[in-house]
């Protein structure tokens, strides 16, 4: 396994769409990098674009800081349905470190997605698990926290990031 490095924002491939990952393609190597580079930074969540790699997979940990791992990869995911009612909450990304943003989120989500043996799964995520996984997804489609910011957010924001970005 080896820690790779993560990709920062505004690099260009954190706006890219991701290619899904094609039956048959043997991403476990990609996945354990993924997972010992999110315990390493320490994040909850890492995709694969974060780390310059533009297929459908991410990889979440929600419980691990609480002491209960629970690691999950996901590929090719996407949300079946979603819950009507939403709450604003606070998330960090460690693409655009230093800087903690509130964004509004259904509550709820059931996804559906491939396990790394190519078992298909779906399951429903509430509280943060649902947070973490709906961000991870948006990595896959090209988004990052500070676009589902409005436009004077987005900007106090960026020019906190700009301060602190090395």
């Amino acid at each position: 396994m080896a820690v790779l490095p993560i990709l920062r924002w505004p690099d260009p491939q954190l706006s890219a769409v991701c290619d899904p990952v094609v039956s048959g393609d043997d991403c476990s190597h990609l996945i354990e990098d993924i997972f010992e580079t999110m315990y390493h930074a320490p994040g909850r969540g890492l995709a694969a674009p974060q780390v310059g790699v533009l297929k459908r997979l991410f990889v979440v940990d929600v419980t691990w800081k609480d002491g209960t791992p629970s690691p999950m990869a996901f590929v090719n995911p996407h949300i079946v349905e979603q819950a009507e009612t939403r709450s604003d909450g606070e998330e960090a990304c460690l693409s655009i470190p230093g800087i903690t943003t509130t964004i509004n989120r259904p509550d709820w989500v059931v996804m559906a997605w491939t396990s790394p043996d190519g078992t298909a799964r779906t399951q429903r995520f509430e509280s943060a698990a649902a947070r973490c996984v709906q961000h991870e997804l948006d990595h896959l489609n090209g988004i990052v926290t500070l676009q589902h910011l409005d436009v004077q957010a987005r900007s106090v924001a960026e020019a906190s990031y700009s301060s602190v970005a090395p």
